[in-house]
């Protein structure tokens, strides 16, 4: 009796935690109009491709389609669960970016693959995939770092470039996960041969090269070098870097902690 007592008394105090951590949960902000409609277009695409693809027999669209509109909730997860963290600064437009393109690369790129002969739009995809990747990477520096400690350009676009990379090398153990699990032919095949290490190459090659046109464009715009503007982006980047110089050096003199008072 005591033992079942201790045990209700445990849950009660469980159940009124999880309670307590859900009234902590974030408020989402509210999106512009034109935005939310590009989303929900997305979702209710992808909704109707995957149940087409169940109807039909192919029940790895409806997979695919269900992880798809998972990832279309990013900006919403982050913003519910982010806390106070940077996370919740995640830039809502290119989540735009990032719903567009999955509902492409499903809804036209997956049904030409599967349906059609026509096997060259992987091409687009994967060269775009890189170069979204590497341009949402600029933006998770900004966040990472705050605007009191600006990244070199150089170390930025280093950075972005191999986050970038890991991205399009990520997807790769995907395909090969997919194709080992569950009999896909995502590569070519489920025995390593010479046509899937082709298509793995080409696809790394494709989405680097989009992660190289990405990285040297936002550096150059970043910069000041090319865009609107180049004057005045320029000297805003002097300056925030000058800024950021004078007060680590200043807290160096006062025998300070940089990395906890920047």
């Amino acid at each position: 009796m005591v033992k079942l007592s201790v045990l209700c008394y445990n849950n009660m105090i469980i159940s009124m935690e999880r309670s307590v951590r859900l009234k902590k949960l974030n408020a989402i902000e509210p999106l512009p109009k034109a935005e939310e409609r590009i989303w929900w277009v997305c979702r209710v695409l992808l909704f109707a491709w995957g149940a087409w693809g169940l109807l039909t027999g192919y029940t790895s669209e409806f997979i695919q389609a269900c992880f798809a509109i998972a990832f279309t909730h990013l900006w919403d997860l982050f913003q519910l669960l982010g806390g106070k963290s940077f996370i919740t600064r995640y830039p809502f437009r290119l989540q735009t970016v990032l719903n567009c393109f999955i509902c492409f690369a499903c809804v036209v790129g997956t049904t030409l693959n599967a349906r059609t002969s026509f096997s060259y739009i992987d091409i687009p995809e994967h060269i775009f995939a890189g170069y979204l990747a590497c341009c949402g990477a600029f933006f998770l520096g900004d966040l990472l770092q705050g605007k009191k400690r600006p990244l070199k350009i150089s170390v930025h676009a280093v950075f972005s470039l191999c986050f970038a990379v890991t991205v399009l090398v990520g997807w790769e153990f995907y395909e090969f996960t997919m194709d080992r699990l569950y009999g896909f032919v995502m590569q070519h095949g489920q025995e390593p041969n010479a046509l899937g290490l082709t298509d793995t190459m080409v696809d790394l090659i494709l989405g680097s090269a989009g992660a190289i046109a990405a990285m040297l464009i936002e550096a150059f715009k970043r910069s000041g070098r090319i865009g609107k503007d180049k004057a005045a982006v320029r000297a805003r980047y002097v300056a925030q870097r000058e800024a950021f110089k004078k007060e680590k050096d200043r807290l160096l003199l006062e025998g300070k902690d940089v990395t906890e008072n920047l």
